[in-house]
């Protein structure tokens, strides 16, 4: 999952630099995914995508570039959405790929501000889900 997530995170944030990825590999792996509801989607027993949640916050959604605009990410946010009555995430403003697909979802803006690590400007998104 892990390599699915470096993949697509390279590919979505290519203004991040590789300490930042070694460092959110570590994160991710040792407190995030303990703490949060992680579903992945698989093609042939290989983990090509996921998402996971902390309540209503997706913490992340990630596809390997290899797989996107073939509807699996729509799929995983389709999931969660069905069990959440809304849906709030971050996004990098930078990342065109993250922020066309949250768009094209019908995530709104709701507030802006920055990254404490990086000091990029991040975008706080919101929908309302079938769920609600």
């Amino acid at each position: 999952m892990l390599d699915a997530w470096y993949l697509a995170s390279q590919q979505a944030h290519p203004f991040l630099d590789e300490d930042f990825f070694d460092t959110e590999r570590t994160l991710i792996s040792d407190q995030f995914l303990p703490a949060s509801e992680t579903w992945v989607f698989e093609i042939h027993g290989r983990i090509v995508g996921s998402i996971s949640l902390l309540d209503n916050e997706v913490g992340g959604i990630f596809v390997t570039p290899a797989h996107q605009n073939q509807g699996i990410g729509r799929a995983l946010m389709d999931h969660v959405a069905a069990t959440r009555p809304h849906l709030e995430l971050e996004v990098f403003e930078a990342n065109a790929i993250g922020r066309r697909f949250y768009d094209a979802y019908g995530f709104l803006p709701v507030s802006g501000g920055f990254d404490e690590t990086t000091g990029q400007p991040m975008i706080r998104l919101r929908i309302e889900s079938a769920a609600s």
